[in-house]
């Protein structure tokens, strides 16, 4: 059996831009994507801080080191400038697999500079 699990996360990435005729999906910092581990035209999935909008889409590659996070077609109607979003990228688990799987997570500042990288455990260190 598969589960799905969360394989890495982008935590408190600012919006830098909202392009509503621009063609689809979130641009990204090719930087972060590679921090993250998170491939150009994979689905992700965001949740919006500010007002609670949470939805799927895809990821296009933004100018490495811009700190580009921009919201295209109809997803820019789902933040603004400024809103503070999580991008989530999960994968499927084999069983075995399970215990081993440690999510990489990015904590980003208002700049969308990384602050914190670690990898979390499934299972805490006490079981």
């Amino acid at each position: 059996m598969l589960r799905s699990f969360l394989r890495a996360k982008l935590h408190l990435a600012k919006v830098t831009e909202a392009n509503l005729f621009y063609e689809g999906s979130i641009s990204v910092d090719v930087e972060l994507l590679e921090l993250a581990g998170i491939l150009p035209y994979e689905r992700v999935w965001i949740s919006n801080m500010n007002n609670g909008e949470r939805f799927d889409t895809y990821v296009i590659p933004a100018a490495k080191g811009s700190r580009t996070i921009g919201l295209n077609g109809p997803a820019a109607k789902k933040a603004k400038v400024g809103d503070r979003i999580v991008i989530f990228s999960y994968g499927y688990l084999l069983e075995n697999e399970i215990p081993l799987h440690k999510p990489k997570i990015i904590i980003l500042d208002e700049n969308n500079n990384p602050v914190k990288i670690y990898s979390a455990s499934i299972y805490p260190e006490s079981v």
